[in-house]
């Protein structure tokens, strides 16, 4: 049993690391679409074209070669274009029935881009099926075999009516666009895809691995997190990030999903991490709850990628400093940016016990010292 457990656990979380592996800086987009396919759930990418949404969810169900259903939804989109047209030659004999080959309803993971475009006719059915498998086709009942449904959008829904099938979408990711500093990794990989060298995806794991995964999750040991995330709810609350009932409930999947996804069957503070994509409504409430999660939350990871980023940046504005010459007036500005990540590097320092952290931070120290010191020397200080 254990033995089979951690085999599992190690296909799943190889099943993460391959479905970032090519894209860059999309680690949270990755995580946000695993951790749906451990918990059950659905997930909605919400972002500006071009944000590798849909490569995300297409590799995903390579990898675990599942049937795959993709589409792009407009309000005139109608509803034998996701579910099939009606066989003409069984209604001739009074039999009412749709052929669905190669349509939703045969899919286990599905990609419905711009999803809030839909029209009520195809929405009413997605609620049904998005919460009980069930499509409800005229005055047939057909269970249907979606696993996860990721949905792809490039604004929150204002409208009422969307209210219902927003919320059915757990998992929630603001895809923005890449920082500057990721712009040249972002090149050297989109050259290596559109030449084609990138090595064709093999399944990692099957969907039937999946399902044992998503067995575990009720295994997981929560005692020690309960009361902790009883009071983010309430800061949330107080902070006018309002949580419905289903979806306070159902973040406990999710963290336990984390849990499993960390390689643990029991859940840890930082596991709580994953309110950052079932707490947030609109836009803006992703950088709110990052902040809360990050004042509440002793995570030394949270640590750890913030010095990961200050290093990047470093490491292109010492490229830049390269470039330029003595007296440029872009000088100035880079040396009062340093001393800014200076401080917050010292501050990380004073904050962070994890050896790891510490070492990290004196690293970035070093380097930030490094190039303060060759910037002074062209601006003769």
């Amino acid at each position: 049993m254990v033995r089979g457990m951690n085999n599992i656990l190690e296909k799943i979380k190889i099943l993460y690391s391959k479905l970032q592996e090519p894209f860059v800086g999309r680690e949270d987009e990755a995580r946000a679409i695993v951790l749906a396919l451990l918990s059950r759930e659905h997930v909605v990418l919400i972002g500006e074209p071009g944000t590798a949404k849909s490569a995300l969810a297409r590799r995903l169900a390579e990898l675990i070669n599942a049937r795959f259903f993709k589409y792009l939804l407009t309000k005139y989109t109608e509803p034998s274009e996701l579910f099939g047209p009606l066989d003409l030659k069984s209604l001739k004999e009074g039999i009412y029935t749709r052929i669905t080959k190669g349509k939703l309803p045969e899919a286990e993971i599905v990609f419905l881009d711009e999803v809030f475009n839909a029209n009520s006719a195809i929405l009413n059915a997605l609620l049904s099926i998005m919460q009980e498998r069930v499509w409800y086709d005229g005055y047939t009942e057909i269970r249907v075999p979606l696993w996860s449904l990721v949905g792809a959008t490039n604004r929150v829904p204002e409208e009422p009516e969307l209210e219902a099938i927003y919320d059915r979408f757990l998992i929630r990711q603001y895809a923005r666009p890449l920082p500057e500093n990721k712009w040249s990794d972002l090149l050297e990989a989109g050259w290596r895809i559109e030449s084609g060298s990138v090595p064709p995806i093999k399944p990692v794991a099957s969907i039937s691995d999946v399902a044992e995964a998503h067995k575990l999750i009720f295994k997981v040991d929560m005692s020690s997190i309960k009361s902790k995330l009883l009071r983010l709810y309430a800061i949330l609350e107080e902070r006018g990030i309002h949580l419905t009932d289903r979806r306070k409930a159902k973040t406990l999947k999710a963290i336990a999903a984390n849990a499993l996804l960390e390689g643990r069957m029991y859940a840890e503070e930082r596991d709580l991490i994953v309110l950052k994509y079932t707490a947030p409504r609109e836009l803006g409430d992703f950088d709110k709850v990052n902040i809360i999660l990050s004042e509440e939350l002793r995570m030394p990871e949270r640590f750890l990628k913030e010095l990961s980023d200050i290093q990047a940046n470093i490491r292109e504005a010492s490229r830049l400093v390269e470039s330029m010459r003595s007296y440029d007036p872009r000088l100035v500005d880079l040396y009062r940016s340093l001393k800014i990540a200076k401080s917050r590097v010292l501050t990380i320092q004073r904050e962070a016990d994890d050896d790891r952290v510490q070492a990290l931070a004196q690293e970035t120290l070093k380097d930030i010292d490094e190039l303060l010191e060759k910037i002074s020397y062209k601006l003769g200080m």
